[in-house]
């Protein structure tokens, strides 16, 4: 540390009057001049809060992230940032995913941090701390929170994607209030995020294969104690990030983006990873693409067979081995030499990863469903691409052609889709418009849209739907999302009708209406774009910056990175 200057020694090294008040105020915790002398000063960003039920256990988390700090010698200090519970919040958690980035990447900058641990669980938690944090660009590394224990009913498992089963079963009169209550009551039965591969779990799952947190660390319970101990150890470890200076602009390289992007795929992750993979790519200033993602996903068949496209839970992977089993049966298609934040490369951490349970991980040779977990669709529908799960949907549906019955908002499908008059069959294809980043503003998880009652009741599972909005990571089904650009921008998909032909032809990654293009281009003369009532604040920001999915939904001024260093003083 002597040859090394500390970037908080620009605050606590310095002399005179600057020095002073730096110092001076931090001291009124109890702090002594010791501590000041040229000790690495690590921030715990920390999504804690009682309105984020994943988060509410992160205050213990940290209390273990400040013994590995400080049994490496470093300082640590906790900070608070904004949490996005993706449970309460409205319109939309991703609404607010950029100002929770802007609240760490400014937060970080302006304050005496050498390195940062950053304390992620709820959805939008981790990418919006990860977009932050690479725009700063200091040493930093994640925690994720852990998924809650499994779900117990009646002596079965359940867990978040068997919600909109019970729901389903509930409008079609299959089951009782009551009895959905019960099961409310026997869902989340501990501390932390969705049991299933929900978003949650893939952006733990994500950060792991990107080499941002050390092994294990996706698939960890919340409330097994070994979830504490990785805490710890990233504490310890964060102190030699910075004394190494390992940055992570030494970790985001475009060989680890791939790496994440087949890992993702073999388990089946959410579709919300492409928005927030590609918003942090373009945060680090990695070029991506959204058809990367399926040129690196076409060969990767689902290795993990985990909700919502298979049958076990989170807690189920960490006991068959964890993340590192399944990176480990991807060798032979990743880049290997990759260095993580341990500093060894992805093969050194997962060479000794051992499967114990092949029901639960199986391998590429053998996989659980030849379907890989995501697939990026062209054609006139989506000028800039929309992205479907295959291993997810139903087999015939992938190669459907059907009449559009179109709902220009959310209201609208709300007002329409139990009415008995709505003519609509199992073949019909569900189009619901205006819920992408501008137009309802925020892109909420509403792309899997119940299906009409009068269908339910007959015994149809799955239809085709088709949204420019997103998909919680727990739904299944046939669902195209993130149709891009949105209907909001007045393009192809703001004017298809009911009664358009729509072919979703998944094997040869398309999605066509039966229009020609000069009947699109008369619709769209005469498309009169929704009116907003967004007059102030952030979301009249958020409206007039932000970028379409295929882009990752940042706000447009927020791309590349602004760096650590500044210039002025504050007194």
């Amino acid at each position: 540390m002597e040859n090394k200057k500390l970037r908080s020694s620009d605050w606590f090294g310095r002399r005179g009057k600057d020095g002073f008040i730096y110092r001076a105020w931090m001291k009124n915790q109890g702090i002594p001049e010791y501590e000041f002398n040229n000790k690495p000063i690590i921030g715990i960003c920390n999504t804690w809060s009682e309105l984020t039920p994943c988060n509410a256990h992160f205050r213990d988390l940290a209390e273990s992230v400040k013994k590995g700090v400080l049994e490496a010698g470093g300082f640590p200090v906790e900070f608070p940032v904004m949490s996005l519970g993706e449970t309460l919040m409205k319109p939309t958690a991703m609404l607010f995913r950029n100002l929770a980035s802007m609240d760490v990447e400014e937060s970080i900058r302006a304050n005496p941090l050498d390195g940062v641990v950053l304390l992620c669980g709820c959805d939008k938690t981790t990418p919006s701390l990860v977009m932050g944090a690479c725009s700063v660009n200091i040493p930093t590394i994640v925690v994720s929170g852990g998924a809650m224990l499994t779900g117990r009913h009646k002596g079965n498992s359940i867990g978040t994607s068997d919600i909109w089963r019970f729901f389903s079963d509930l409008r079609g009169e299959i089951i009782e209030e009551d009895e959905l209550l019960s099961i409310e009551a026997s869902m989340c039965r501990s501390q932390g995020h969705c049991a299933v591969m929900g978003t949650a779990s893939s952006m733990a799952c994500m950060v792991e294969s990107l080499g941002l947190s050390l092994p294990n660390n996706a698939a960890i319970p919340a409330a097994d104690s070994r979830r504490k101990v990785l805490a710890q150890l990233s504490g310890l470890r964060i102190v030699d990030m910075v004394k190494e200076d390992l940055k992570p602009s030494d970790i985001l390289t475009r060989h680890a983006f791939e790496n994440a992007i087949r890992v993702n795929a073999a388990i089946g992750g959410s579709t919300n990873f492409v928005i927030h993979l590609l918003a942090i790519a373009g945060r680090i200033g990695v070029p991506l693409k959204l058809n990367d993602f399926d040129s690196l996903s076409s060969e990767i068949p689902l290795i993990a067979n985990l909700q919502p496209s298979g049958k076990y839970f989170m807690e189920d992977l960490y006991y068959a081995g964890g993340l590192q089993v399944v990176i480990k049966h991807l060798d032979h298609l990743l880049h290997r030499e990759c260095i993580t934040v341990n500093g060894k490369t992805i093969q050194q951490n997962y060479a000794n990863a051992v499967c114990y349970n092949s029901d639960v991980i199986t391998t590429t040779e053998n996989p659980f469903n030849n379907l890989t977990g995501l697939a990026v669709l062209s054609g006139n529908l989506c000028e800039n691409g929309a992205v479907i799960k295959p291993s997810a949907a139903s087999a015939h549906l992938m190669q459907h052609t059907g009449k559009a019955v179109v709902f220009e908002s959310i209201e609208d499908y709300h007002a329409r889709i139990d009415s008995d008059d709505l003519e609509v069959d199992e073949s019909s294809v569900l189009v619901l418009k205006n819920v992408g980043p501008k137009g309802y503003p925020g892109m909420p998880e509403v792309g899997n849209m119940s299906l009409p009652k009068k269908l339910i009741q007959k015994g149809v599972k799955d239809m085709i739907r088709i949204s420019d909005g997103r998909m919680s990571g727990t739904g299944f089904g046939t669902v195209v999302l993130h149709v891009s650009p949105e209907a909001a921008t007045g393009n192809n998909f703001a004017v298809i009708r009911t009664g358009d032909l729509i072919t979703l032809d998944v094997p040869n990654r398309s999605i066509n209406a039966a229009l020609s293009d000069q009947e699109f281009a008369d619709r769209k003369s005469q498309f009169i774009p929704p009116g907003t009532s967004v007059g102030r604040g952030y979301v009249n920001l958020y409206v007039n910056h932000v970028q379409q999915a295929d882009l990752g939904a940042d706000l447009d001024f927020l791309r590349g990175k602004s760096g650590s260093e500044i210039m002025r003083d504050s007194h």
